[in-house]
């Protein structure tokens, strides 16, 4: 089994743990925060390291539990979710593309946020974080037919919400 190392094996999982959580809870902020809390959480697990096989998947789990929780506690206080994440437009396109693009997007991001936890989560593991079917599975604690199922299922929703619009 390989040493883990927290400064080459954890720290620089940052930015692929921020998306995730980011994709989660849609605030900047608060996805800041779960980062932060998920790498205490692994800092202070340190001395079970060497029973994880995947640090990767492990710290992606405890990020999505972590973005799972908050969310859970902020609709438990009936905050509006209604706040989205703003891609910077695309400076070579016109302005009236980048409208529509960014009208597009928003319109995408908002079908997958009303998707349900699971599809939601598998989705954005899938085809925004490039997750194999596998690695899903694993961070998810589910079987490699239920991640294919229900990203079929989030797709399939997705694509007929678009079409109608």
């Amino acid at each position: 089994m390989k040493e883990i190392s927290f400064k080459n094996d954890v720290l620089p999982l940052k930015d692929k743990l921020f998306r995730l959580a980011l994709r989660i809870t849609s605030n900047r902020e608060e996805a800041e925060d779960i980062v932060q809390d998920t790498l205490i959480k692994l800092w202070n697990q340190r001395d079970e390291w060497s029973a994880i096989q995947n640090m990767e998947t492990y710290s992606m789990t405890v990020c999505r539990n972590l973005a799972l929780d908050s969310l859970n506690k902020r609709e438990r206080q009936n905050i509006s979710l209604d706040e989205t994440v703003h891609d910077q437009p695309d400076i070579s396109r016109t302005q009236d593309e980048a409208l529509i693009r960014q009208q597009q997007m928003d319109s995408i991001q908002a079908i997958i946020q009303q998707l349900p936890e699971k599809q939601r989560t598998i989705i954005l593991l899938r085809d925004i974080e490039e997750k194999s079917y596998q690695e899903i599975a694993d961070i998810m604690g589910v079987s490699l037919s239920d991640v294919k199922v229900n990203l079929f299922r989030a797709r399939q929703t997705v694509k007929t919400k678009i079409n109608k619009s």
